[in-house]
């Protein structure tokens, strides 16, 4: 979390993996949504209580993914986040 405090003390625009670091001031990030693969790790480990090889399941990617925007940070970097963005951001903290 100190990278999110040093770019954000800097004035350096940046996006992370993680949610984490928006929510310490980081700009924005862009990143699995950590509810749905830990669904998932559930549904794998229900497979394999009932009986199922882990070798035979097949493998799964996440496929929902999160957009967050800090607007605090856009607005203390000077950055405008245009309507469009912040329209499709999963959540805007302010």
């Amino acid at each position: 979390m100190q990278l999110a405090t040093l770019t954000a003390r800097d004035r350096i625009p940046a996006t992370y993996p993680l949610r984490d670091y928006v929510e310490v001031g980081g700009l924005m990030s862009y990143g699995p949504d950590f509810t749905e693969v830990f669904r998932l790790v559930g549904v794998y480990t229900g497979r394999i209580i009932k009986g199922d090889k882990p070798a035979e399941l097949p493998v799964l990617q996440s496929n929902k993914f999160e957009l967050v925007i800090n607007l605090t940070t856009a607005n203390a970097l000077g950055l405008t986040i245009p309507s469009g963005v912040m329209a499709i951001a999963d959540e805007l903290i302010e």
